[in-house]
C-alpha cells in the first residue's frame, strides 16, 4: 500500500484491555477466520501534554510495553464492515498489554528494538521498530495536536510485516492458539485465543 502522509488513527476503549497470560476472547460475530494478530510497541504517556514538539516528545513518556492489536479483518475491511476500524479492533480483550512496563530511562531509543511474533511456536513477524513509518516522537507530536494526552494513555505504534491476513494463504487466529509477542528489552506477551462460543461452554 502507498505510504500515508500522516498516521492512520483509531481508538480502543479501556474495555479492550487484557492482562498478559489471559485469554483473548474472539466474539461470535468474528469467529470464522477473521481475527488477526499485530505485535506493536506500546508507548505509555507519563505526563499531561498538548501540542508537543517532536524534540521534546519523549519527555512525556513514562515507559514502554508490548501490545497486541487484535483485529477482525472482516469488520475492518470495506465489504460488510464498511471500514469500521474502531469496531474491528475494540472488542473486549482485544488490547492485551505487558508483561511489564519498562522505564524510558532504560530504552534510550524506542525505534531501535527488535520485534517478533510467534503463533503456536512458529515465527510470524520478525522486524525492528526502526522500520516504523512514523517514529515515536512524531506519533506523540501528531496525536497531541490540539488534543490533551493524559497520564496512562497508551499509543500503539503499528505492526511490521507478517500479519495473518496478508499471507498466502491467509492465517487467522483459531480457538486454542497461543500467541507470543516479543519486543527486545521489554519481554514477551503471552495470550491464548478463545472463541466466545466455545469459551462459554468449557
Amino acid at each position: 500500500m502507498p505510504i500515508p502522509k500522516n498516521p492512520i488513527l483509531f481508538m480502543k476503549p479501556a474495555t479492550s484491555l487484557q492482562d498478559p497470560f489471559k485469554p483473548v476472547v474472539i466474539p461470535s460475530i468474528a469467529e470464522n477466520n477473521q481475527a488477526d494478530y499485530e505485535c506493536e510497541l506500546a508507548v505509555v504517556i507519563g505526563k499531561k501534554c498538548k501540542n508537543v514538539k517532536e524534540e521534546h516528545a519523549l519527555d512525556y513518556v513514562l515507559g514502554y510495553t508490548v501490545g497486541n492489536d487484535i483485529s477482525t479483518r472482516k469488520w475492518q475491511g470495506n465489504n460488510l464492515g464498511s471500514g469500521q476500524w474502531c469496531f474491528s479492533k475494540s472488542f473486549d480483550t482485544f488490547a492485551p498489554l505487558g508483561p511489564c512496563l519498562v522505564s524510558k530511562d532504560l530504552i534510550k531509543d524506542p525505534n531501535q528494538l527488535r520485534i517478533k511474533t510467534r503463533l503456536n511456536g512458529k515465527l510470524m513477524q520478525d522486524s525492528s521498530t526502526s522500520d516504523m513509518i512514523f517514529n515515536v516522537p512524531r506519533l506523540i507530536a501528531f496525536l497531541s495536536q490540539s488534543t490533551t494526552l493524559m497520564p496512562g494513555d497508551v499509543i500503539l505504534t503499528g505492526t511490521p510485516e507478517g500479519v495473518g491476513f496478508k499471507r498466502d494463504p491467509p492465517i487467522y487466529l483459531q480457538h486454542g492458539d497461543h500467541i507470543v509477542c516479543e519486543i527486545e528489552t521489554i519481554g514477551e506477551l503471552h495470550n491464548t485465543i478463545a472463541y466466545e462460543s466455545k469459551h462459554r461452554s468449557e
